[in-house]
């Protein structure tokens, strides 16, 4: 008779193991689909010039390229968060990551901006399917202790991307021509494609809710935990269990804005839309703004690099402090520190170098607390709708985003200065901080719990 070894509940049991060699190979693979993703994205930045020059197109024809990936982007993220949540976060991801894959190659071949410009736009749709179920099944496979700052490690391959595609492309198009840049972003992808397919495994708390096999989910777990009750042929019965789960007859895009979920909802797709739009503006802007105020091109150029390159920093010292103390007030003020930062610059700086740092400290705080948000939605939402939790709220952050290189060339046709460009994005922050704010509060209420969920998956 087999033995029967009661009940194990999947992330209990995650949360409870050392950080495998296994979940390491999960890090690494979603890493490179986040790099993959930046280089990508920043793919038209680094061909810019050469279009211009072999097309004999002015700088405006090329705004329609640059949102279309953008536009893509939102499109693709609010898409993939439904589908992940009903088929899986394994195979969206591989989908997602060969479909961009395959559009930026398609892109190399574009004889046109109008061609140019529809690749773009598919080829965004993949980029945004595939970050919010990276983003999901590393944080369903992430111990809770460390989920933070895990997703937050993860997140650096966007600027890994960016760091080497601007490498690439100084090397291949000189020998090899524009077209190089796009090649090589659907060859990476596409090779990804199959190290995703073979050695990624599929949420285990995924595989749960929706009943697969015990030995299923057994045999992936074994990879983290030599535990004995995870030996073949074991009799145990395998359980998720989340909070906050009324509404269980609902879709996972309905459960997101069900009353339970419904201000959280919004505060979540509040604070990340006016992150965006506070790192796109000054992403966009700050080389025209510092050239107003004064600096030469190269100087404007090497401040605003420095603006990028807190991020990498940022998101590996927030996320362990998010890991120590309350999560929301933690990013809550990352906010209102990059509020601070914006308005020190605002008021003057006459020394460059003070200046330099400060716009240092402004891209660690702006950039860390908006890829925090991440880290955030994943745990909000419960599993059979947390990948539509994180997808949504990533496109919806988008509109961010736009709005940010909006506002900013709006600023610069009113002729604002410096300073009270600055000084004007502490608005934006602050009303980000109050939000999570908000949120902490809410749910420290009595009001905001719920009974445990659990789902339960017999072994056969």
């Amino acid at each position: 008779m087999e033995k029967n070894f009661g009940t194990i509940e999947v992330q209990s049991f995650i949360d409870g193991e050392r950080f495998s060699p296994y979940q390491w190979v999960i890090l690494i693979l979603c890493f490179l689909v986040v790099a993959a993703d930046g280089f990508d994205t920043a793919a038209v930045g680094f061909i810019a010039p050469s279009l211009i020059g072999d097309w004999g197109i002015t700088r405006a024809a090329l705004g329609p390229v640059m949102s279309a990936a953008l536009v893509g982007l939102g499109i693709g993220a609010l898409a993939a968060g439904p589908a992940a949540d009903r088929i899986g976060r394994k195979a969206v991801l591989a989908l997602s990551v060969f479909f961009f894959g395959v559009w930026s190659l398609a892109s190399a071949q574009a004889s046109s901006i109008e061609t140019l410009t529809a690749w773009r736009f598919l080829t965004g749709l993949g980029l945004g399917a595939a970050m919010p179920n990276a983003v999901t099944l590393m944080s369903e496979y992430a111990p809770a202790r460390i989920r933070a700052v895990v997703v937050n490690t993860m997140f650096c391959g966007f600027s890994v991307g960016l760091s080497i595609g601007g490498l690439c492309a100084a090397w291949l198009i000189p020998h090899f021509g524009w077209q190089s840049v796009l090649v090589a972003g659907g060859l990476g992808p596409i090779v990804l494609t199959v190290l995703l397919l073979f050695l990624l495994p599929e949420s285990a708390q995924f595989m749960v809710v929706r009943k697969r096999s015990a030995q299923h989910i057994a045999r992936v777990l074994r990879r983290i935990s030599n535990d004995s009750r995870l030996a073949e042929g074991a009799g145990v019965t395998f359980i998720a269990a989340d909070t906050h789960t009324a509404g269980a007859d609902k879709s996972a895009l309905g459960l997101i804005v069900s009353r339970p979920y419904r201000f959280g909802t919004s505060m979540l797709w509040l604070a990340y839309f006016m992150g965006l739009l506070i790192f796109y503006l000054l992403t966009n802007w700050l080389p025209t703004l510092f050239k107003d105020a004064g600096f030469s091109a190269e100087r404007a150029a090497l401040t605003t690099s420095l603006f990028p390159l807190g991020g990498i920093l940022g998101n590996l010292c927030l996320g362990w402090v998010m890991d120590k103390a309350n999560p929301r007030r933690v990013n809550a003020c990352a906010y209102v520190f990059a509020a601070v930062l914006v308005l020190t610059i605002g008021r003057g700086v006459a020394d460059q170098f003070w200046l330099a740092v400060l716009i240092f400290l402004t891209g660690t705080a702006v950039t860390s607390a908006v890829t925090s948000m991440s880290a955030l939605a994943a745990s909000f939402y419960p599993t059979r709708s947390r990948a539509t939790g994180v997808a949504w709220m990533l496109g919806i952050g988008r509109m961010g985003a736009v709005a940010g290189a909006m506002t900013g060339g709006l600023l610069m046709s009113m002729g604002l200065q410096f300073g009270a460009v600055f000084t004007l994005l502490a608005i934006p922050a602050i009303v980000a901080a109050l939000a999570l704010g908000a949120l902490s509060r809410r749910d420290a209420s009595p009001e905001a719990s719920e009974l445990d969920h659990e789902v339960g998956v017999p072994a056969e």
